[in-house]
């Protein structure tokens, strides 16, 4: 009576550790994919699942997005300057069977995919645009990696470099570049203004010599400017046209 106790007692506790092997609960963001004797059989979950013990077997699969720091990387830019890149990628699964099936280890293929790509698309670029052009490149980068990685069920969401090292001595080379510019700029925004004002000046004799009044309003005009300095001495041109003007004048009354 003991023994059939004992078995039936050892019965039931196999049976309590079947179902507990069989019965899986997935969270939200997990799928299962399920092989039958080896052969893929389809994708279960979120929830409570049955996996046949022996017979079933259950790979389980986080849907989340996932961030994947790209390590540092030697790149030579295509103005032959060497730089250390790293960046961050974010990507997610989609298809929970590819990503187990195409691929023994998504997570390092796609790393190692994003290092490769990263010198790659780098390297086809001079380092001002690395340095004043990085979406672009994320975007680029992002696009390169997204194709390639969707036979493996894998959606890449975005790319950011996120530093760029450059040598002290190349530093200091930008620095100079950069000053150089700045001179560069200020000499075409000075040269800009000169002619601009050469082009009014023209344009202010052209009215005057159409006017002879205006020119001697103007000239009028600059005497009361300089009166108003305090000057103790003033010395400036007596205008031919004034002084005829004036002789005219006096020798009308003189005639009247």
């Amino acid at each position: 009576m003991v023994l059939d106790l004992s078995f039936y007692v050892i019965i039931a506790l196999l049976l309590i550790g079947l179902i507990g092997a069989a019965i899986k609960i997935l969270r939200e963001y997990e799928r299962a994919v399920v092989f039958t004797l080896g052969r893929f059989s389809g994708v279960k979950g979120p929830g409570v699942i049955v996996i046949l013990p022996g017979i079933q077997q259950a790979v389980r699969v986080d849907m989340r997005t996932i961030v994947l720091d790209v390590p540092s990387q030697d790149v030579i830019s295509k103005d032959n300057v060497s730089v250390k890149v790293n960046a961050v990628l974010y990507f997610r699964v989609v298809n929970a069977d590819k990503a187990v099936i195409q691929v023994e280890n998504f997570m390092v293929a796609t790393s190692q995919l994003a290092q490769t790509t990263l010198r790659s698309v780098l390297g086809k670029h001079d380092l001002d645009e690395m340095l004043s052009e990085r979406d672009k490149l994320n975007s680029d980068i992002q696009e390169i990696l997204d194709s390639q990685t969707d036979a493996w069920g894998i959606k890449v969401a975005n790319v950011e470099i996120k530093h760029v090292d450059i040598d002290e001595s190349m530093v200091r080379a930008i620095a100079r570049q950069a000053e150089a510019e700045r001179i560069r700029r200020a000499k075409i925004i000075n040269a800009e203004g000169e002619q601009q004002a050469a082009e009014k000046l023209v344009e202010a004799a052209e009215i005057m010599e159409r006017a002879p009044a205006a020119m001697q309003l103007r000239y009028l005009a600059t005497l009361h400017d300089i009166a108003a300095e305090k000057n103790s001495t003033i010395v400036f041109p007596f205008p031919v046209d004034l002084a005829k003007s004036f002789i005219d004048m006096m020798e009308r009354k003189g005639a009247s």
